[in-house]
């Protein structure tokens, strides 16, 4: 089969590798499509891991082969596959701390090499603990595409559970890239009224029909005060930042309130640094917060979104690209146009 295989020095080559081999329990996916996720793309930027693996997580494609003692799925069913799912029983995960528990930090799907995701492959091995509670059925009449944002939806659903916007807040969501306008339309869910920020006009704009009551350019608006203005002098009750750039999180501290909740989302490197005023944090009785990751108990609930139709999730699909010309996806991704949004690898496409 061909894969893109991450070599090393920031470089992915597409390649043949074999097919991967099956074992009891397990399941190979024949990859339809699968979303270029940022976190893939600064593990191959930045070199984070060692070679050779090969990544891509948010996979969705078709049972092609069924490990012995599988019941649950048959060849030619339709499925969307998490590549972590937690143990459910460890000290993290009574805590609903799943995203620390020792069992859900192995990766359970691969196309070969170190397991790594695999969805920029051909084909994917599917281990029996993903086999058991990590897979979900995409029902008849719903693309591929739409089913590869089950996982990112499911992130950000845990997110906004642990937030708890309530009806009437004022939320501001710094960043309306895919991942900031799956927050708009969570938050959008719960009644709140939400002021969105972007750099890129296009963005703001879509965020508006996702539910952004206001959509805002930070560098021609001064945020903080347009939401001090909104708030009797008061600022946000919740600020999400779903977007890393220098000194975002301080803009986040200067919208809120005192006694605001400031959930951190796109702070995934261990290279960024931040600062902030004691001051702002303690005497102004902040919270700050951080979410990472899939939730196992919201799986369904999340996959229901996205396949029900409640959340508008195609207007985030812009760009769809064959194995072949990955790189033009890895570098549009890193590089944003004004109308690219969510970029979609198809293995099975060659041109």
């Amino acid at each position: 089969m061909h894969a893109a295989v991450y070599r090393g020095s920031s470089m992915v080559h597409v390649e043949q590798v074999p097919t991967p081999a099956i074992e009891p329990g397990e399941i190979l996916i024949r990859v339809e499509a699968c979303g270029i996720c940022h976190t893939d793309l600064k593990k191959i930027e930045h070199n984070l891991l060692d070679p050779p693996r090969i990544y891509g997580h948010e996979t969705a494609g078709i049972v092609a082969a069924v490990g012995a003692g599988i019941t649950k799925f048959r060849v030619g069913d339709r499925v969307v596959a998490f590549h972590h799912i937690p143990c459910l029983n460890c000290f993290y995960c009574e805590r609903k701390l799943f995203a620390q528990c020792p069992q859900y930090k192995r990766v359970g799907i691969t196309a070969g090499f170190e397991p790594a995701g695999g969805g920029f492959a051909q084909y994917v091995r599917v281990m029996d603990w993903i086999v058991e509670r990590g897979v979900e059925k995409i029902p008849d009449g719903i693309s591929f595409e739409r089913a590869t944002l089950v996982e990112p939806v499911n992130t950000c659903y845990k997110a906004v559970v642990q937030c708890d916007p309530q009806p009437g807040e004022f939320v501001a969501i710094l960043g309306q890239g895919p991942i900031g306008l799956m927050f708009t339309m969570l938050v959008h869910r719960t009644g709140a009224r939400i002021a969105a920020t972007d750099t890129i006009a296009e963005r703001r704009a879509v965020s508006t029909r996702c539910g952004a009551d206001f959509a805002w350019d930070p560098r021609a608006t001064a945020v903080a005060s347009e939401i001090k203005q909104m708030t009797s002098g008061r600022g946000a009750d919740l600020v999400i930042v779903a977007a890393s750039a220098p000194g975002i999180v301080e803009q986040a501290i200067a919208c809120s309130r005192p006694g605001a909740r400031i959930l951190l989302f796109a702070q995934t490197s261990a290279t960024e640094r931040i600062e902030a005023s004691g001051v702002d944090i303690c005497v102004g009785e902040r919270t700050l917060f951080g979410c990472y990751s899939a939730s196992v108990v919201l799986q369904k609930e999340s996959a229901n979104l996205v396949f029900g139709g409640e959340l508008p999730v195609e207007e985030l699909i812009s760009h769809r690209f064959p194995l072949v010309k990955i790189r033009s996806g890895f570098d549009l991704a890193l590089h944003p146009g004004p109308k690219s949004l969510k970029i979609i690898v198809q293995p099975q496409r060659w041109s």
